[in-house]
């Protein structure tokens, strides 16, 4: 038993695997409903919407578990939540083959991204400041719900709140574990955790035709792509580079853009790079070794498989686990992102007015034209660093005058402490 039990607690170490499924089950909780808000709006019956939840959930364990086990980083992908909103009025009157067809013209948009590497060049040239304040306006709301939520669910939050901060005293390792477990059983007390209600349901792939209309290429598959690039994978990166994994950027873009090419006659309708849910797995809460945080990844992309073959069960879970648990476990687990994100945007004098113009605009939550926050937050302080400075380089910039990130000896390593 003893030679057994060695290697799994290495393949599986628990504060891996608990990061692993608390960011499947954020990011599932938290925009599930919106994915079958669209995929109603295109008429989908309960085998499509069955079968959109499995693929998406293929697709996103596929790539989770593969980008991560090749790189050793924690790469953690999702579908486009915002590309999800926009769907759910922007297929109003769309039939399911005309909305499959702009889910491929989307998807081969983002394969021909990673295949040409426009967007790693566009991400090399951001200053780390920048993508720091980025990252944490994206991340700031849910440390806010944190203490929110405690108004109106207090004997939920509160005890998990000081069950955390307790374990950060004496046992730090397992501050978030500690707290979801005591979440989950004051739920339960309280009466508002239901599992009896969650219902098993194997889903079944729905093979649709694609069908190409112009009049759907431009109004969702045009908008899909731009949004899940502009507010998926640029925070998605942005979470990498906060934790000085060096990966390289367009094989991530390239394969989730293939993977969902692949899958989307049968409703995967888009795949990117995760951003909230990546935090937690990239974190020291996931494992204090930063070159074994990419194993809750791995179990993020095992727990989605799990969501993908029981697709149908989804929604009765959803009912199931009351939302103050859901915030109040993120909100935990992403204290020390957001407190390194803000530490790394307002270190450099050069940057940091900058950085604070994007962490502002990123935390208002703004929409334009259909796209969220994230990417008016970056351009903000772009503009501030270019109205300000006036062209200047910073202390960051290479002879070229491109902005540097740190490099690590190998692909996917994380930089060692004396190069960061």
């Amino acid at each position: 038993m003893t030679s057994l039990a060695r290697p799994l607690r290495r393949a599986a170490p628990a504060s891996a695997v608990v990061a692993g499924l608390i960011a499947v089950l954020i990011g599932i909780t938290s925009s599930a409903a919106i994915v079958f808000t669209a995929a109603k709006a295109a008429g989908a019956t309960s085998e499509e919407l069955a079968s959109w939840m499995l693929v998406l959930g293929i697709g996103m364990g596929i790539t989770c578990i593969g980008l991560s086990l090749r790189y050793r980083t924690p790469v953690v992908t999702a579908w486009s939540t915002p590309g999800a909103a926009l769907m759910a009025t922007g297929l109003e009157g769309v039939t399911m083959a005309q909305a499959v067809g702009a889910f491929v013209i989307s998807a081969s948009l983002i394969t021909l991204s990673g295949a040409t590497g426009w967007f790693e060049r566009i991400m090399d040239r951001i200053p780390v400041a920048l993508a720091a304040g980025l990252l944490a306006g994206v991340l700031v709301q849910f440390g806010t719900q944190l203490f929110s939520t405690m108004h109106s669910s207090f004997a939920v939050v509160f005890p998990m709140f000081a069950t955390y901060l307790l374990c950060r005293r004496w046992l730090p390792r397992y501050a978030v574990i500690a707290a979801l477990a005591v979440g989950t059983t004051a739920s339960a007390a309280e009466g508002s955790l239901h599992l009896d209600k969650v219902q098993l349901a194997v889903a079944a792939p729905v093979f649709t035709t694609p069908e190409f209309s112009w009049q759907v290429i431009i109004s969702v598959a045009l908008p899909l792509f731009v949004v899940t690039m502009a507010s998926q994978n640029l925070p998605g990166v942005a979470v990498l580079r906060n934790d000085k994994y060096d990966v390289p950027i367009s094989p991530l873009i390239g394969w989730t853009g293939g993977v969902n090419l692949l899958l989307a006659p049968f409703g995967c309708f888009g795949l990117n790079l995760a951003a909230i849910t990546a935090a937690i797995c990239t974190g020291r809460e996931a494992h204090e070794d930063q070159d074994r945080r990419y194993l809750a990844a791995v179990w993020a992309g095992v727990f989605y498989l799990c969501v993908g073959i029981f697709g149908g069960a989804v929604g009765s879970l959803l009912t199931a686990l009351p939302a103050a648990l859901v915030l109040g476990i993120a909100g935990l687990g992403l204290l020390g992102t957001i407190a390194g994100s803000l530490t790394s945007a307002l270190s450099d004098d050069t940057w940091r007015e900058s950085a604070v113009i994007t962490f502002l605009a990123t935390a208002s939550g703004v929409t334009l034209l259909g796209i969220g926050s994230a990417f008016w937050g970056l351009l903000a302080g772009l503009l501030t660093a270019l109205v300000t400075q006036g062209g200047r380089r910073s202390r960051q910039a290479a002879p070229q005058g491109r902005t540097v990130w740190a490099q690590s000896p190998k692909p996917g390593k994380p930089v060692p402490e004396e190069r960061r």
